[in-house]
């Protein structure tokens, strides 16, 4: 009974381990070195089927239990019972009903042991209990021996170093011990509450347990970002992330600051499931494609067509200062002919308008002059007109005066004689006011 005591105790011990144990921590899966040009988009591909969370259409059947009988170690064994955790018991041989039992309540306590009402000769086997939980792809199992004798007093348990061994008398009950209290089995927690999946960063020379946190994701749909802003703005993970199981980083417009170790943290703690992938990520320079050769024959050494614009784009580690240079090209060079072409037709106008304003000026001049000497001639013509005209009646007129003194007489022929003329010249003063 001590041996049967200890066999059960180490049994129960051994079912009980939960399923994570060895992977408390998360435990590295895989571990990569990737390589991005700086620029483009970097994908940290990060899948996992395990994580892709489904509600359960099937009202609770993803858990199941069956006990497997098989007449010797290797050999195809037959289905004798087995259980759905919403409670249906299923028992396959007609002989067995009512002779082959399992708790109804396997599901609640973690009791999973097979009840032999009376053992017969047929039931010699090695008899194993399987437990499916098809949601979290686990499947553990345990086996037992049974031996059939007639002498009650051979009745024993003991370990083989594989599994238990039972022998039991014929007619007697057994007891196939399978036992796991491990909250998977027993309850049915909230699986969307217990998947999370966060992405990690550490620069180089920093430990894993000081990395920073970059998202978290919750089966749930709540996310949450965290690091600096110039790299939050630019990693996202896609919003069916958890329909897909596909986990992947993306990053935009890499730089060189965001090189670092990425680690992705995969935890569903429904279903004991702890794992880490690390990436290595290196930012290299950026790649131009060189201009296309000229196709033979055109006559042409260069291709006409422009090539890629050089321009060089820099970003210094953990500043936003960018350095654009910008080489002259063809529109350049033209932009400066332009400049030059306009001021000398510039020039060439202003020097238009000297020469035309000085040939006016000349030609007021030489037309004053001319006038003047047109007009004196006039002038000289008109008094000789004049004179002639006036000397002519007092020639004939013989005017008999007498006069007491010679004053009286100058008075008199100044009387009769009319004043000069004053002659005005309207064309010269028109042309000297048109000419100021």
């Amino acid at each position: 009974m001590e041996l049967l005591s200890c066999v059960l105790l180490w049994k129960l011990v051994l079912l009980q381990r939960p399923a994570g144990t060895a992977a408390a921590s998360s435990s590295v899966v895989s571990e990569s070195v990737v390589k991005w040009p700086a620029g483009t988009q970097a994908v940290l591909n990060c899948q996992s089927p395990r994580m892709v969370w489904t509600q359960d259409r099937l009202h609770d059947r993803q858990r199941v239990i069956h006990w497997d009988l098989s007449g010797v170690p290797g050999s195809q064994g037959r289905r004798l019972v087995d259980m759905y955790s919403a409670g249906e018991q299923r028992v396959y041989e007609p002989r067995d009903n009512g002779r082959l039992l399992l708790s109804p309540s396997a599901f609640q306590d973690g009791n999973f042991s097979l009840l032999i009402r009376a053992v017969e000769e047929g039931d010699e086997g090695v008899y194993t209990c399987n437990l499916h939980h098809h949601y979290c792809h686990l499947y553990e199992s345990l086996a037992v021996r049974l031996e059939v004798t007639d002498d009650p007093l051979l009745a024993r348990a003991y370990w083989d170093g594989e599994k238990e061994v039972m022998v039991v008398a014929r007619g007697m009950p057994a007891l196939m011990t399978c036992v796991n209290r491990e909250h998977l089995w027993t309850d049915r927690h909230l699986e969307e509450a217990q998947q999370v999946v966060h992405w990690d960063r550490q620069l180089p020379g920093v430990p894993h347990d000081r990395a920073d946190r970059l998202l978290d994701l919750y089966a749930s749909g709540e996310r949450r970002a965290y690091g600096p802003s110039f790299l939050r703005d630019r990693v996202a993970v896609k919003a069916d992330a958890f329909a897909r199981g596909d986990f992947s980083l993306r990053i935009d417009a890499l730089e060189q600051a965001d090189e670092g170790i990425y680690s992705c943290h995969l935890h569903h703690h429904y279903c004991g499931l702890h794992e880490r992938r690390v990436y290595h990520l290196q930012v290299t320079e950026p790649t131009f494609e060189p201009p296309a050769p000229a196709s033979p024959g055109n006559g042409s050494g260069h291709n006409s067509a422009p090539g890629p614009d050089p321009t060089l784009v820099s970003r210094s580690r953990g500043h936003s200062v960018i350095n654009v240079i910008v080489p002259e090209n063809h529109s350049h060079f033209f932009q400066q002919l332009g400049y030059v072409l306009a001021t000398l037709l510039l020039f060439i106008l202003l020097l238009i308008t000297v020469v035309l304003a000085t040939r006016h000026r000349g030609g007021c001049e030489a037309s004053d002059k001319k006038a003047g000497k047109s007009k004196g001639k006039d002038v000289n013509m008109m008094e000789f007109a004049v004179a002639t005209r006036d000397q002519a009646p007092y020639r004939t007129e013989d005017i008999q005066l007498d006069y007491k003194n010679n004053i009286l007489k100058e008075r008199a022929e100044l009387a009769h004689s009319p004043l000069p003329a004053k002659n005005v010249d309207l064309d010269k003063e028109f042309r000297k006011e048109y000419c100021k």
